[in-house]
């Protein structure tokens, strides 16, 4: 049928962790698990190799002229890709931008209690980095050096882009090329691809399911509320309500979702 499947290559190594900076605990430790969007984060970094040297690509720099780098940031609930950049550089501002841009999307707060977690990469442990999430209200978990399990939803996807992607399209002329070509890719991994991991929805879809099913809930409560209103004896307190709505949130085809 001339049909040909894409086979993962070999690992270089990105992470590059400075044991004089302080390191965070790893709170997540493996459970890539989240009730809802905003809970928890992960982020990484890939190189790509082209005709000018390497690329980065990730919400991390690379350290070398000659070089692409990707890095991105990712809400575990749904696994929608909310920031990332390619650069040909691995340094904090790298990463920086890409986790502006998931912030500037998101604008969680600290009601939301997420945290961000990520390999030790000193890019991730720098002042500014951590500086940023703090600002943001954001918790920081850091995995241990040189266990990709430590942080394997991040590396399943940035596996998915550059298989499907890098070493697909490739090999690549500029760190344009790459640039555009992540563009596309990274609104069709939201937008577009079926992922069974949350029940076979794209990412935008599972979250819109869980927003509506929320609001669903929320105007009932509403309206249970102003009905109660004024009646003698009425309960028209949160705790009193719940049980009468929560098979509204109940209904919702995307629930807890765990692993890879």
């Amino acid at each position: 049928m001339g049909l040909q499947g894409v086979v993962r290559g070999k690992k270089v190594v990105t992470t590059n962790p400075d044991a004089a900076q302080p390191c965070p605990d790893d709170t997540v430790n493996r459970a890539f698990v989240a009730d809802m969007p905003n809970q928890l984060w992960v982020s990484d970094v890939t190189y790509v190799s082209g005709w000018q040297g390497m690329v980065y690509v990730a919400p991390r720099h690379g350290h070398s002229d000659q070089g692409r780098f990707q890095g991105s940031i990712i809400d575990v609930f749904a696994r929608k890709i909310l920031g990332w950049r390619v650069s040909t550089s691995m340094t904090t501002g790298f990463v920086l931008d890409a986790l502006n841009q998931a912030i500037c999307q998101r604008a969680p707060s600290q009601a939301d209690k997420l945290i961000h977690h990520s390999d030790r990469g000193s890019q991730y442990l720098s002042i500014r980095y951590t500086g940023r999430l703090a600002e943001a209200g954001i918790d920081t978990s850091v995995g241990s050096v040189g266990d990709s399990y430590d942080n394997a939803l991040a590396e399943s996807i940035i596996g998915l882009f550059k298989t499907e992607v890098i070493r697909f399209l490739g090999p690549w002329r500029s760190v344009a090329q790459v640039k555009w070509e992540t563009l596309k890719w990274v609104d069709w991994y939201n937008n577009t691809r079926l992922h069974s991991a949350i029940g076979y929805v794209t990412p935008k879809e599972a979250e819109e399911i869980v927003y509506a099913s929320l609001n669903a809930a929320e105007k009932a409560a509403s309206s249970m509320k102003q009905k109660l209103a004024g009646k003698p004896g009425a309960c028209v307190d949160a705790p009193c309500l719940a049980s009468d709505i929560s098979g509204l949130s109940a209904g919702s085809s995307i629930g807890r979702v765990s692993g890879l």
